[in-house]
């Protein structure tokens, strides 16, 4: 019983420090995205466009790496109770390049994402719309972002499935 608890509580613990990580690393690759844009004087000033765009960014980030840390604790509830300490180390290590890996693919993903849908767009400038207020191109650019992100998702999620089964 005891534990079957300990391991609830280290899931509970790693997906807390990956979804802290996660959201950091959302942040910091937002503000490689809008390049221009000083998002926190945008974000003191009520500039709801930065707002929406960085929530996609924070929320399709969490949506990718949320497979990932599955894949991870999965694979340590799979073990037996009483295991011995060593056969929970490939697991972990699996489970954390998992993670690693959902979390580059998650970036690449976002990057891409917008890049090709700025190219697109030809005829708009999304940052400087975003820069301006424009919540209209903030929420069409948001959209993009999370739907890409289930995409990869899913992907990833399939990852975790395959590395599930060879453990």
């Amino acid at each position: 019983m005891f534990i079957g608890l300990g391991l609830g509580f280290l899931q509970l613990l790693v997906g807390l420090i990956l979804a802290m990580v996660s959201i950091y690393v959302g942040i910091r690759l937002f503000g490689e995205i809008v390049r221009g844009i000083e998002v926190e004087k945008e974000l003191k000033q009520g500039n709801c466009a930065v707002a929406i765009l960085m929530i996609a960014v924070v929320i399709s980030m969490a949506n990718v790496v949320q497979s990932g840390v599955g894949g991870l604790t999965m694979a340590l509830v799979r073990l037996p109770v009483g295991a011995p300490l060593g056969s929970y180390l490939y697991p972990i290590v699996a489970g954390v390049v998992q993670v690693v890996v959902s979390i580059v693919l998650a970036v690449v993903a976002i990057y891409l994402a917008v890049r090709i849908f700025d190219s697109i767009t030809k005829g708009i400038d999304e940052m400087a719309e975003v820069k301006k207020g424009n919540v209209a191109v903030a929420i069409l650019m948001a959209g993009v972002l999370i739907a890409v992100s289930f995409v990869v998702q899913a992907g990833v999620s399939g990852m975790a499935r395959s590395i599930g089964l060879t453990l």
